[in-house]
């Protein structure tokens, strides 16, 4: 809603469980304007590109990214899983990433793009019983963050991650209580490197502004 209210125009995607036309309905009275919804199985490339291209037929450039398609798939055991369910974990959760990322990017803003790629508290923990494979794809989204931050921050682009946790006590990935601690950086920001901290959703968009421009975030 504050994107919204700044006057931010949305493209949103969907594999199969199309928005309903209340939703749509809904959105288009808060955004003064009906979004764009767009059908995308997000591990094929062929689709991404033709997303990226309606995507940019509409709005022109892109100003925020974000990238949230991802998934457990079903819960497996290492000694159990097979090869086939490993391969599609990562492609959900780390190759449609890497794909909408590689073409959106040559139009996202120069100087003021924002990317956010969507993690999960479980690439810190591990998972719950059975997710192991989904916890190692969305670590691998936080070595990716750190990585294209770097590549981009001379063009103006940010690149955050998020990690949020299950809405759902009985389906958390951690039965621990949280520990609050200062997070270590892990190069200093000023040069462009990314910078270990929390910060606000807001903050990752650039709805409100930060004294660090290439920081992503866990």
């Amino acid at each position: 809603m504050t994107l919204a209210r700044a006057g931010a125009r949305f493209a949103i995607t969907y594999r199969t469980n199309a928005p309903s036309d209340a939703v749509v309905q809904a959105m288009a009275a808060a955004f003064s304007h009906a979004p764009l919804a767009v059908t995308l199985d997000a591990t094929v490339e062929a689709d991404v590109v033709d997303m990226v291209q309606q995507v940019t037929g509409r709005f022109g450039a892109i100003d925020i990214l974000v990238n949230n398609v991802g998934g457990l798939i079903r819960r497996s055991t290492i000694k159990d899983m097979s090869f086939s369910l490993w391969r599609e974990v990562m492609a959900v959760n780390l190759d449609s990433t890497f794909l909408v990322t590689h073409h959106a990017l040559p139009h996202l803003a120069r100087g003021h793009g924002r990317i956010i790629n969507v993690a999960s508290l479980a690439a810190r923990n591990g998972g719950h019983a059975g997710a192991t494979a989904y916890a190692a794809s969305k670590a691998a989204l936080f070595g990716f963050t750190r990585g294209l931050a770097k590549e981009v921050a001379p063009l103006g682009i940010t690149v955050n991650a998020l990690a949020p946790a299950s809405s759902k006590p009985h389906r958390s990935t951690t039965r621990s209580r949280p520990r609050r601690r200062r997070l270590p950086r892990s190069a200093p920001s000023r040069s462009g490197a990314p910078a270990d901290r929390r910060m606000s959703p807001e903050r990752c968009s650039g709805s409100r502004p930060t004294q660090r421009p290439s920081s992503p975030v866990q």
